[in-house]
């Protein structure tokens, strides 16, 4: 889905249809009234720039608070994180190290290369399953009255009244495995699952389960070889599904398993090649009651069986043409999940009247497959025709002349819809002279296993010519296998893409009619891929990501697969999420359509990457290099930010030592970072990855696969960082050291994912008991980003510290602050950064420390003319972003400044000590209110579009003049209603929203803000050696003209052309 960024299209497919309008809001409840209130607000309201400050609130007094208060947090920051102590050992290495700047193309086509030998070796399993499969069924006789007992993956194990056990069950021996996340499953052997519409002992599945139980030697050959894999598996033409290795399948509450793995994406794509489809639907009177309704699911589940690679298009007919998505005349769309689910809502509206004029909807659709070959959009590969309709009258061979004989390059595949047979001589003389396939459908009951008689024809070509193609699926979570729901259950849902293979009869007597067997295929987890990526070469805002060739992500650490709420529930359009849509500042998608074309080189542009749950923004400069990864359609990319992001350096240390410090208890690696390779053997597994990194340096092990340069700088930071361990406990032992426990806990990590903690106080006593732990995903080195406090702490100013509210610690976010900083190795700006240190401390420590800083003055009689006590005024501490840490209404604490402050914050933007940030996600999810079920079609209306556009207008002009939120006035209006009579859900939309950063260069300002009957005046001042802000706000003027400043998300609405 190609999304355009600034304000042209946004495509169904290739086809854009759609105008996007940022910042159209949802339409105003109340147009006249709000047009009133922007003239009076424009009329009366003034903000005024004042050189000086009003008298009650002198800028020397805060700038002493602000002094005082920052010069003890910065003495407790570094006394307790012992920064300057480490900073002086890595100094005492600077001589012995060696800098390097990361040749990232270079870079890029190395990790290429070794995501291309993982995937080979997945690949090369598959083409032995191939070899072994159409062996196998060379070498089967088919036999009618075969009887056969197989291990049926729902039966096994299952026993009837008597205690025995099952038809097609027996005794299958389950045994957990760690490698399958500790389900039950069976090494040895395989299981077949059937789905629930066919019959278990069925003569073509019994003959096809027979033969196929060669594939078990194989499956466990595969496995032996390559013990990184997982799921292998032969989904045969005839519905069977053969799995290994063996688990037991459960039905669902009503005792059904509805998995078909010709459904399945990976089936299809291998069965199959891309394809443009035109789907002719009659909609004619005959058609009325159940013959419109089994037409609109045949065309839906001709709509399952189309990919990413195809293209289609919906036509009604009648008396006349009209197509289903009327924006869409004369073209094809991509057939991703999006462009389907849009199409099926159309289906819905879909009536039947008149009479059928079937030959003009056959000539649309020729001359439509026509023109959109000739653009070379589509697959540019096979077409055809699906003919939906209850009967057909003529076999309008005429129109067959004219358009596509004598080539027949379009395929005609008609679905009779009833019971009568009065029309079908003429379908299937079309078919027949179409190289398509005849297909009745009489009842709902029959359309699932008819609409998929067509793959078996459109493989042929690929059958008769014995093109075993390697193919590979986007990104995707299966929750349809049981064994990935209980990985949900385990570790949440597993993102993978499939590899898969036909597999072709090649007996003699059916080699020319092109008979498919089937697909076989393994599932490679995403992870795997992350495994092969070597962080720690990156730099801390670096990573790598990979794209399909339809532009879609396979994996990118901005990729949101599911709903934040609910964990285990997946977004209905998660696997086409555009690279377009998390690169959104490549306007011009030069690195996207550079990548789909397999490109090699090199890109760079300014990105605006949101931290901390999307609440903070840092802007980077980077650089991109990008690849393609042969023998797959993917292509890798890598981003490096400049700076220090764009170097790396090598120490050197003896092993000796560097075992020595790297075994002390307070150590450890980052858990998904990949030193040794411990998941290629069984051996292996069980090791931790120091435990594997000193196997592999005692040389024992010579099967024990490691990275050798990252052993070496992981021994190198244990030595240098050792120090600090004995630095620690000394604190903690002195008893008049840290007496009221502010200081929780202490902690350093360094570029190579090595960490070291030490607590000040036990750990029942901790104040947030997630930080540093799995739970705190932000917190931890992950395979695709350093610690948030890391990556904060690097772009802070050199010796100073950052503070910060945690706000991904649910309800205890407000307990506590932590405190961090970056350790450079050398003082010049391409320095990398060595690691970063902190603290986590007690948010009543912290606030207690700022209150006792601001009753401080300078009078010599002791008696302060101005305090933070005073009623007069409101004293607020907030961050770089504008986060309250501070205020004397606690209930404020972590809240952004603009509402708390909205005159104030807008005065600070306007005076240019903050700026705006626009930012927008294409991955977001939307709370609305079903008022009712046709609520789409007011998305449409005409007249909804309009006033949309108005309020947009209207809205983004008291935003400029004012920054005044009436977004939420009029909504709150505008859905009253809907509030009172429907439910709410959760949808996919994009939206933007703001975030907010400070001028570094501004250190204190003082402003004064003209309101209706008063004047409010303020004074801001930096404290020193932090991202923190003291403010001082005029309390006795209220300022009811300015609204709070939020940093709600607005949702983007399309206009329909």
């Amino acid at each position: 889905m190609y999304q355009e960024k600034g304000g042209t299209f946004k495509a169904l497919g290739r086809e854009g249809i759609f105008l996007k309008m940022r910042g159209v809001k949802v339409m105003p409840a109340r147009l006249r009234c709000g047009v009133f209130f922007f003239m009076w607000i424009i009329q009366s309201t003034a903000v005024v720039d004042v050189a000086g400050t009003h008298q009650g609130i002198p800028p020397q007094v805060v700038k002493l608070w602000a002094s005082a208060f920052g010069g003890e947090m910065k003495s407790i920051a570094a006394k307790y994180s012992g920064s300057q102590l480490l900073q002086k050992k890595y100094k005492e290495f600077e001589r012995s190290v060696r800098v390097e700047e990361i040749d990232g193309l270079k870079l890029v086509k190395r990790l290429a290369e070794n995501m291309e030998e993982m995937f080979c070796k997945k690949a090369e399993a598959m083409k032995r399953l191939v070899e072994a499969a159409e062996e196998a069924h060379l070498q089967h006789e088919e036999d009618p009255n075969l009887q056969y007992e197989y291990f049926n993956a729902v039966l096994i194990n299952e026993q009837d009244e008597d205690g025995n056990s099952v038809e097609l069950g027996g005794e299958f021996i389950l045994q957990p495995n760690d490698h399958f996340n500790n389900l039950s499953v069976n090494l040895s052997l395989s299981v077949v699952q059937v789905p629930t519409n066919m019959y278990n002992k069925d003569s073509a599945i019994v003959n096809g389960v027979y033969w196929s139980e060669a594939l078990n030697k194989v499956f466990v050959d595969n496995f032996e070889r390559d013990p990184s894999l997982i799921w292998q598996y032969f989904g045969s033409a005839k519905g069977f599904f053969r799995q290994y290795p063996g688990i037991k399948w459960t039905p669902d509450e009503h005792g059904v398993i509805a998995f078909d793995c010709r459904n399945r994406k990976w089936y299809i794509q291998a069965a199959t090649s891309p394809k443009d489809v035109v789907i002719l639907v009659d909609v004619s009177g005959s058609m009325k009651g159940l013959r419109l309704t089994i037409a609109k699911q045949t065309v839906s589940s001709i709509l399952d069986t189309l990919g990413d690679d195809d293209f289609f298009n919906i036509i009604a007919y009648n008396e006349e043409l009209r197509y289903v998505e009327p924006c869409l005349n004369g073209t094809l769309v991509q057939a991703d999940v999006t462009n389907k689910d849009h199409f099926r809502e159309h289906l819905d509206k879909l009536f039947a009247k008149g009479i059928g004029m079937l030959d003009r909807a056959l000539t649309e659709a020729f001359e439509l497959l026509s023109d959109f070959n000739q653009t070379g959009r589509g697959s540019v590969c096979s077409q055809a025709i699906m003919l939906v309709t209850d009967g057909a009258v003529d076999t309008y061979d005429a129109v067959f002349a004219k358009y596509n004989w004598p080539d027949r390059k379009v395929r005609i595949f008609p679905y009779l819809i009833g019971r009568e047979s009065a029309f079908a001589d003429n379908l299937k003389w079309m078919a027949c002279a179409n190289k398509g396939y005849f297909t009745q459908i009489s009842t709902l009951a029959d359309v699932q296993e008819n609409v998929m008689e067509y793959l078996h024809v459109l493989s042929r070509p690929k059958v008769i010519d014995q093109e075993h193609d390697v193919v590979w699926t986007e990104a995707y979570i299966d929750s349809t296998l049981p064994q990935a729901q209980k990985l949900e259950d385990n570790q949440g849902p597993v993102l993978m893409t499939t590899v898969a293979m036909p597999v072709f009869s090649t007996k003699n007597e059916t080699k020319n009619k092109g008979i498919l067997l089937g697909v076989v295929g393994t599932d490679v987890p995403v992870s795997e891929l992350l495994k092969t990526i070597p962080k720690y070469k990156l730099g801390i805002h670096g990573y790598a990501f990979a794209i399909t060739n339809n532009g879609y992500i396979l994996t990118h650490p901005d990729l949101r697969p599911l709903y934040e709420e609910g964990k285990k529930r997946r977004k209905p359009n998660y696997s086409s999420v555009d690279l377009s849509e998390v690169e959104w500042e490549d306007k011009d998608d030069e690195l996207r359509n550079a990548m789909v074309n397999r490109k090699t080189g090199i890109f760079s542009m300014e990105v605006k990457k949101t931290v901390d749950k999307g609440k903070r923004v840092l802007v980077l400069h980077n650089d991109y290099y990008y690849t393609d990864i042969k023998g797959t359609p993917f292509s890798l990319g890598v981003a490096l930010s400049r700076g220090h992001g764009k170097y790396f350096f090598r120490g050197s240390v003896t092993v000796e030592e560097g075992l020595h410090d790297l075994e002390h208890p307070d150590v450890a690696l980052a858990d998904e970072w990949t030193y040794c390779n411990t998941d290629e053997h069984p051996e292996h597994r069980y090791l931790s990855q120091i435990e594997a990194i000193k196997l592999y340096l005692s040389g024992e092990q010579p099967h024990l696969k490691c990275d050798k340069e990252l052993i070496q700088e992981v021994l190198f930071d244990a030595v240098v960082t050792a120090p600090i361990e004995a630095y620690w406990t000394s604190l903690a032992l002195n008893k008049s050291e840290n007496s009221d426990k502010g200081v929780e806990i202490a902690y350093l990590g360094t570029r190579t994912g090595l960490s070291r903690i030490n607590l000040f106080v036990v750990p029942d006593q901790l104040s947030n008991q997630d930080f540093l732990t799995a739970e705190d995903k932000e917190g931890v080195f992950n395979a695709d980003h350093f610690p948030l406090w890391y990556k904060r702490a690097a772009e802070q100013v050199p010796g100073t510290f950052v503070y910060s509210l945690p706000f991904n610690t649910g309800s205890e976010n407000k307990s506590v602050v932590l405190a961090s900083t970056a350790i450079q190795l050398l003082d010049e700006r391409k320095s990398p950064i060595a690691a970063a240190v902190g603290i986590q401390m007690k948010l009543e420590f912290f606030q207690r420390k700022f209150w006792t800083a601001s009753r401080q003055c300078a009078a010599l009689d002791g008696k302060c003319s101005i305090s933070c006590d005073n009623d007069d005024i409101n004293c607020y501490l907030i961050d770089n972003n504008g986060f309250i840490l501070v205020a004397e209404d606690s209930s404020l604490t972590s809240v952004f400044f603009g509402e708390a402050e909205g005159a104030v914050m807008s005065k600070l933007l306007t005076m240019g000590s903050f700026k705006r940030v626009t930012l927008y996600d294409y991955q977001a999810i939307c709370r609305i209110y079903a008022e009712s079920s046709d609520s789409s079609s007011s998305l449409l209306d005409p007249y909804f579009a309009f006033f949309a556009a108005v309020k947009w207008l209207l809205t983004e002009l008291v935003i400029f003049l004012v920054e005044f939120n009436l977004y939420s006035w009029w909504h709150s209006d505008f859905t009253a209603k809907a509030q009172r009579d429907g439910r709410t859900m959760l949808v996919p939309c994009d939206t933007e929203y703001p975030a907010f950063i400070s001028e570094r260069t501004i250190k204190e300002t003082t402003g004064i803000i003209g309101c209706e009957d008063c004047n409010k005046s303020f004074v801001i001042q930096q404290i020193p050696s932090s991202n923190l802000f003291m403010v001082v706000v005029d309390n006795k003027c209220t300022c009811r003209d300015f609204g709070p400043i939020t940093m709600d998300p607005i949702e983007i609405m399309y206009i329909l052309l």
